[in-house]
């Protein structure tokens, strides 16, 4: 078992370094592609190399700052200069480049030390930014959202704190969104465009693809009915066109955009980045292609880039719900075997869409 976990090890440090030929590299893809655990491990890796190149950076600087230090004679400099005015002056232009360069090796020094210690102890770096909503600015009055639950004594007696986007999964009440939405959630409710309301439970999270299932706990729910839509497949080609659904506002929000790389954040390959609008609320957010196929879950964008937005990609989500045990759910998932707005415009696949979309709203 060792040597077997060794010679994957290798594998993947080989793939990752680029030392694999071109035959080697296409069945690697086509492993990870099947094997969810490899493809998981591959990430990981990559992630910890990152990391420790982001520390390597910084002990570089550091050995070329202390090496500085070493070479100037402070003890000459201060001889020189504190005599008299114009020896400062004259020894200031001299050495006034050699300052700038001292302070901006010492700038980078302190920040390189800041980013890898964050590096280190955190999965993504500041310039990721989830897109899960702080509520509790929202001074939108509860009285409206008790007059349509008809067991309002079940509802929380503050407001919602953080917010997000679900869709539906399978007509018996299960959705998805993202964990970082519903993580430490004492109480999840869902509301859709029409004003409908259920609570909601989690029933299964995993951190590493930043998903979560939901399941509608609530007894005046009966069934969604058919869902209009499907999960691709296959991947999705660069420069197709895309478009979401969610909840950066008290309404829904439509967004379009396109594929614009085939990796997410920091080359996480089990996500895509699109160049769509996205806010803070639009976690969990659906993201379809032309046909209405679902393509991925928004989960993040990149705070440094406009329009970066970072989806994890329908064959993630599938291989993560593929991955649930069967006792973690009360009833199988079940998808949409047809697509049934394929050949709609674009509103008419909106109105089909808006009942399947939740707002998430988290108590805790």
């Amino acid at each position: 078992m060792m040597h077997d976990e060794q010679k994957i090890s290798d594998q993947i440090e080989r793939y990752l370094s680029g030392e694999m030929s071109e035959v080697e590299r296409l069945e690697f893809d086509s492993l990870r592609g099947s094997d969810p655990e490899l493809d998981n491990k591959v990430v990981l890796q990559q992630q910890f190399v990152l990391k420790l190149q982001a520390v390597a950076k910084k002990r570089t600087l550091t050995s070329k700052l202390n090496q500085f230090h070493d070479e100037l004679d402070i003890d000459a400099i201060k001889n020189e200069i504190l005599p008299k005015t114009p020896k400062i002056i004259e020894l200031w232009r001299s050495y006034k480049n050699y300052a700038a360069v001292a302070a901006t090796v010492a700038l980078f020094t302190i920040f390189g030390t800041i980013l890898a210690t964050k590096n280190l102890h955190n999965d993504k770096n500041a310039s990721y930014s989830a897109l899960r909503r702080d509520m509790e600015f929202i001074k939108k009055s509860q009285n409206a959202l008790i007059k349509k639950i008809k067991s309002p004594s079940i509802l929380p007696a503050t407001p919602g704190k953080f917010g997000g986007t679900s869709f539906v999964l399978s007509s018996s009440g299960y959705l998805i969104t993202n964990f970082h939405v519903v993580n430490g959630a004492d109480s999840i409710y869902l509301e859709n465009d029409k004003g409908e309301i259920y609570k909601a439970k989690p029933v299964y999270m995993d951190q590493n693809y930043d998903l979560a299932v939901l399941q509608i706990d609530d007894p005046n729910f009966n069934s969604f009915g058919p869902l209009p839509y499907t999960f691709k497949k296959s991947k999705s080609d660069l420069g197709e066109e895309v478009f979401t659904l969610g909840f950066p506002r008290d309404e829904m929000v439509y967004g379009k955009g396109y594929l614009s790389s085939a990796t997410g954040f920091g080359g996480d390959t089990i996500a895509y980045q699109v160049s769509i609008p996205a806010n803070p609320g639009n976690s969990g957010g659906p993201l379809i292609d032309n046909k209405g196929n679902i393509v991925g879950v928004v989960s993040g964008k990149q705070t440094e880039t406009e329009g970066a937005t970072f989806a994890i990609r329908s064959q993630s989500v599938l291989k993560f719900l593929n991955s649930i045990p069967s006792d973690s759910l009360d009833n199988k998932i079940t998808f949409a075997k047809k697509n049934s707005i394929s050949g709609l415009s674009r509103t008419q696949q909106i109105k089909k869409l808006k009942d399947y979309v939740f707002m998430v709203k988290v108590y805790n």
